[in-house]
């Protein structure tokens, strides 16, 4: 008999489509979902087979394109406040869509960029003071959002750097608890690197493993601004940002504090052992996503492509404190892998913090009690950069 999940799936037996809706759904809380429209896409998907991409991208653009004409109508009327709630569900429930489809074809590309002209339009109208930066790099730049601190206790307010995974966005993660972090006085750069959102659908900036090149060109930008604390820069990243972050912080020691929000080791094993699984495995994109993200033409070239995104012998290198986010029954990464990048870091102060299926928090990233993870992270870049004060 298999086991049964301990944890709640919305698709029973099909992870990838119950993970996107429960990203979704996690992130009411910070304004990217509302039950009704969710249950509108499900309803929809009913009965629908599990590898029917195109259902999944039909049904959350139909919702979407229905809270965008909310919004449109509410901007229309002068009604800012709830025109920028329905601007900032729309962008997620198009985002999400998206993320399935691959190759990006024209089709995905421009609901895409309807997400990101939806967030847009939420950033002029909300209430938080939000930005739209370019940082520049390598003879051009990656798009990113600078969301100024609120109760800042100084003019040069800490900032954290938020990087994505292999399939978030700079949109999407702005839901995954910005607005509480801004609270505590803190600024974040949220950021689309190499491989995601717009810099590689737009910019053509593929995935690369020396993540740190990314990092210290946001550290530059911000190191120029003179409403950052260039003494109290922290970085985090989710899932393979599990990668990302900790590379950064090991390479680039302008970094005051890191968390990896999702463990990572060795992300080549992990994808050679999900190709030779023929990807009947849980996973949170398409198998061939793998693929596109590194603009090559066979599994093989991928595999080729990861070889260096192994953590060994990098982190070993970190000097600033360092926190790792892992949950219990990460179906995706084993917490193994968490504990091995723990044991490796070179940072005197480390926590590997787990999160079990009794007080939740299990999941891949947290994404079954997000509010919890991000109280834990954000108290704990609260405590670490406001050490770092000057």
């Amino acid at each position: 008999m298999a086991k049964e999940p301990a944890y709640f799936m919305y698709f029973p037996g099909n992870y990838r489509w119950s993970a996107g809706f429960i990203n979704m759904l996690s992130s009411a809380p910070y304004g990217g979902s509302e039950i009704g429209e969710l249950h509108k896409i499900g309803r929809l998907l009913k009965d629908k087979a599990p590898e029917d991409d195109a259902a999944w991208f039909d049904a959350c653009v139909k919702v979407a394109d229905g809270v965008r004409a909310n919004a449109q109508k509410f901007d229309k009327s002068a009604h800012r406040v709830s025109a920028a709630h329905a601007y900032l569900r729309a962008c997620n429930y198009y985002q999400m869509a998206e993320r399935f489809r691959t190759p990006k074809d024209k089709i995905a590309l421009d609901v895409f960029r309807t997400g990101v002209e939806c967030f847009h339009r939420f950033a002029a109208l909300t209430d938080v003071k939000i930005e739209i930066v370019e940082v520049p790099f390598a003879g051009g730049s990656f798009p990113g959002y600078f969301v100024h601190a609120q109760n800042a206790k100084s003019r040069r307010a800490p900032c954290v750097v938020f990087f994505d995974g292999l399939d978030v966005t700079k949109e999407i993660q702005y839901m995954r608890g910005v607005p509480d972090l801004i609270k505590r006085g803190i600024s974040v750069l949220v950021m689309d690197g190499p491989g995601t959102g717009e810099a590689i659908r737009f910019r053509g900036h593929y995935l690369r493993h020396d993540y740190e090149v990314a990092g210290s060109a946001c550290i530059d930008y911000l190191e120029k601004r003179d409403d950052v604390d260039p003494k109290r820069i922290g970085v985090v990243a989710i899932s393979l940002g599990g990668y990302y972050a900790p590379r950064c912080a090991a390479m680039e020691p302008r970094f005051a504090a890191c968390i990896a929000w999702g463990a990572q080791w060795d992300y080549h094993a992990t994808w050679k052992k999900r190709i030779d699984a023929a990807f009947k495995t849980s996973l949170s994109v398409p198998g061939h996503h793998i693929m596109w993200i590194f603009g090559v033409d066979t599994l093989d070239a991928a595999l080729k492509k990861l070889e260096p995104f192994r953590l060994d012998g990098v982190v070993q290198k970190m000097r600033c404190p360092f926190l790792i986010v892992h949950g219990a029954e990460d179906e995706q990464i084993p917490l193994a892998d968490a504990q091995a990048l723990y044991n490796a870091a070179g940072s005197q102060d480390k926590t590997l913090r787990v999160y079990t299926a009794e007080e939740g928090g299990a999941q891949h990233c947290q994404r079954d009690y997000l509010t919890l993870v991000v109280a834990d992270m954000w108290n704990w870049f609260e405590d670490k950069l406001a050490a770092c004060r000057t």
